[in-house]
């Protein structure tokens, strides 16, 4: 596997790096993964404009030396290193299609500093999240593994795969590509969506003693249970296309608004991981209803590998 990995200095560039050589094959047999790092000079340049051509080059080379020493030794030696000319989010993306990367690793600076839920941090954290990686993500064709934060190195790892029907090809492809350390605890979560998913409400609770009420009370409830007992099943299947690690607990099933549920879940159980597909929309549809990838981007407090579906 080819992996991009953006990097500027920042200490989310460097987790990110971190966090890609726990999830990438080092072993030589049958070969170990391919590592490019991408550096976009235009605003050191900026930085050290009148500095000599060789403070330059120091520059650069010791911002990849110190990316470097993040890295397994077997990763790291063999690591490539790209200098864009052009600016870094048009650069990343260019230089993944040129390469031929099958995925793209950034930082998110400063966005895990924010975690509570109000709308006005929301939209700070999305401002935090940074012009780069967005643009990335919107102008990928390959997943995109967003890095908040690493948890140690010896700790273990607990990695949240969220199911949808339209992605779950795509995703199992995805998480088979990567390696996973042996302290990987990863889970399943699937959403029930259906218009009548959820317990009967109140409301209708209330007046079950009207025969038309009572039968509409019935349908409610074996719909209710038809869609668990049927996203169980699909999400068992789905947990059987996915690698060992997250074969061993049992698939979480929540009910609800698909993003709201996927972050408060991660929240819950601490999740350093988050891995979404991104099944295509048009923009209306993101205006009016949000996009869920989107949503759990900007909300959770983990990082996020989006996998995009071709439509």
């Amino acid at each position: 596997m080819k992996v991009l990995i953006a990097v500027d200095g920042s200490e989310s560039s460097l987790h990110a790096v971190s966090l890609a050589g726990r999830l990438l094959h080092a072993a030589s047999q049958p070969a170990p993964d391919e590592i490019a790092f991408y550096f976009s000079p235009l605003e050191l340049k900026s930085k050290l404009r009148g500095r000599s051509p060789a403070v330059l080059d120091g520059a650069e080379a010791g911002l990849f030396d110190e990316a470097k020493s993040r890295l397994p030794l077997s990763l790291a030696k063999h690591v490539r290193t790209i200098l864009g000319t052009q600016s870094a989010a048009a650069g990343i993306v260019a230089t993944a299609d040129d390469w031929q990367a099958d995925l793209i690793v950034v930082g998110a600076r400063g966005a895990s500093l924010l975690t509570t839920s109000s709308p006005g941090i929301a939209s700070l954290k999305a401002m935090l999240l940074g012009s780069v990686s967005r643009a990335v993500l919107h102008g990928a064709r390959q997943p995109v593994l967003v890095v908040r934060g690493l948890p140690p190195a010896d700790c273990v790892l607990p990695v949240l795969v969220c199911h949808h029907e339209a992605s779950a090809s795509a995703v199992a492809e995805a998480i088979g590509m990567l390696h996973w350390p042996n302290t990987t605890q990863g889970r399943v979560i699937g959403v029930a969506e259906s218009l009548l998913a959820g317990p009967l409400p109140e409301w209708l609770e209330k007046r079950v003693r009207d025969p038309d009420t009572a039968a509409i009370a019935t349908a409610w409830e074996q719909e209710h249970t038809a869609e668990l007992a049927s996203l169980g099943t699909r999400l068992t299947a789905f947990q059987n296309l996915l690698p060992s690690p997250f074969r061993q607990n049992a698939p979480v099933i929540v009910e609800g608004n698909p993003a709201e549920k996927i972050v408060a879940c991660a929240k819950a159980g601490g999740d350093a991981l988050i891995i979404v597909g991104r099944t295509p929309t048009d923009r209306l549809t993101r205006w009016l209803l949000g996009s869920t990838s989107e949503a759990v981007l900007t909300h959770a407090d983990a990082s996020v590998l989006l996998v995009p579906v071709e439509k």
